[in-house]
């Protein structure tokens, strides 16, 4: 095409040129024809640069917040990303993508139950595609993750690149998307008996603004900010977000792999402590023997902080209920089925208000007999610091008799100990 312009400084002048117009009030569509008739596919790097000298310009940031999703309409589906290298799996960039797959999942899952509301008939009863669609808003809950390593890992080292503008930008959005699912959270939490002509109208003003907030973020992290960081961050700066990734958790997805730069050693466990070891109160262990204590124990143990957060679980061979890293970070509230949410509260309630210590549950499972009990922990002034989760197949116990004395202990194959 000959229209199209190749000199890099006129395109971005060009680029910003139609962001003003945007701001002066042209519609989004007319820009965007403008945009592929002048200059094609717009590298990622010109949106980022011009986005930031706009700002250094002296356009207000909160002006660009107001209209970035308006931005994101007019450059829908221009800006190009050819030639991004691959990345393995482990490192940090390729599971921010994992994270997005599964969160665009959610948000096309949810674009079809909206449907069927909308196929449905004015007065049937919505309840239990309803209670579908909040099961999907119970998982995109987790995107907390996702926002806060962005903020706290990736945007310092962008703004370490003089790169300010696009994290200034993104973190508002994130802020917005927060709200909008809040919102829809205590909608979907109203909506326990509703009709299908009611649940259009909840969808239409709260679910379809906040699922729509998750799904225009992925698009602006795959177009834009993660190649632009695949670009400018070191193997370092990369490995130290890796290795800092867990205090945050994983959004909807686990990384099975560990990744690090060539050339850098394993780190081993020991490595994480000064003297490599754990000192307590009655002794001292390495993190290897601490592991393989909390691993081996004959219960599940999971830790939900003073802030409602899981922070740890127990690894051991014969888990009673399924966990991956993907919780950690997440609240324990998203951790349940709606039908049971209420009951963790008030049992999270009565462990920070102090009313109660300990809450114990006991449950047939595939004729095992499963007992479930939370403890609330104190330091020693009583002040809360969280909550400890134990779970035990009582089966065998339960079946006990007599007495099995140590005198009379013998291996498995029969002989006595010596």
């Amino acid at each position: 095409m000959s229209e199209l312009i190749d000199n890099a400084r006129r395109r971005k002048d060009l680029l910003k040129h139609m962001i003003r117009q945007i701001h002066g009030g042209v519609a989004p569509d007319q820009v965007r024809t403008q945009v592929v008739r002048l200059l094609g596919q717009v590298p990622y790097g010109d949106v980022v640069e011009v986005e930031q000298e706009l700002i250094n310009e002296g356009v207000p940031t909160e002006e660009i917040l107001r209209l970035c999703d308006l931005h994101s309409a007019a450059l829908h589906g221009v800006i190009d990303v050819k030639g991004a290298r691959e990345v393995p799996p482990g490192h940090p960039l390729h599971t921010f993508r994992e994270e997005n797959k599964a969160l665009s999942w959610e948000t096309d899952e949810l674009a079809r139950l909206y449907a069927n509301i909308d196929a449905a008939a004015a007065q049937a009863d919505a309840s239990e595609t309803m209670g579908a669609i909040r099961m999907r808003f119970n998982n995109l809950m987790d995107v907390e993750k996702h926002y806060l390593r962005k903020e706290y890992l990736l945007f310092p080292f962008l703004e370490k690149h003089g790169i300010t503008g696009p994290p200034k930008v993104m973190w508002g959005k994130h802020d917005e998307a927060r709200a909008l699912l809040k919102g829809a959270m205590e909608a979907l939490a109203a909506a326990d008996s509703i009709t299908a002509e009611e649940a259009h109208g909840v969808i239409q003003l709260v679910l379809k603004p906040a699922s729509a907030a998750v799904s225009e973020m992925i698009d602006k992290e795959e177009h834009i900010l993660l190649p632009m960081c695949l670009d400018t961050l070191t193997e370092a700066e990369w490995h130290e977000i890796a290795q800092q990734s867990l205090e945050y958790g994983f959004c909807l997805y686990d990384p099975p792999d560990t990744w690090r730069p060539a050339g850098t050693p394993a780190q081993t466990h020991e490595g994480s402590f000064a003297s490599g070891r754990v000192q307590l109160p009655s002794g001292s262990l390495t993190p290897a023997e601490l592991t393989a204590i909390l691993n081996t124990i004959p219960f599940d143990l999971t830790f939900v902080d003073k802030d409602d957060t899981v922070r740890y679980f127990t690894q051991g061979r014969e888990r009673i209920f399924s966990r991956s890293r993907a919780i950690l970070g997440r609240k324990v509230q998203f951790c349940h089925p709606p039908s049971s949410v209420k009951v963790v509260e008030q049992i999270l309630s009565d462990f920070h208000s102090g009313r109660h210590d300990r809450a114990a549950f006991w449950i047939n499972m595939r004729g095992r007999f499963i007992h479930i009990e939370y403890f609330a922990l104190r330091d020693p002034e009583g002040g809360y610091l969280g909550c400890l989760e134990v779970s035990q197949d009582l089966t065998e116990k339960r079946a006990l008799t007599g007495e099995q004395r140590l005198l009379s202990y013998t291996d498995r194959e029969g002989g006595h100990a010596r």
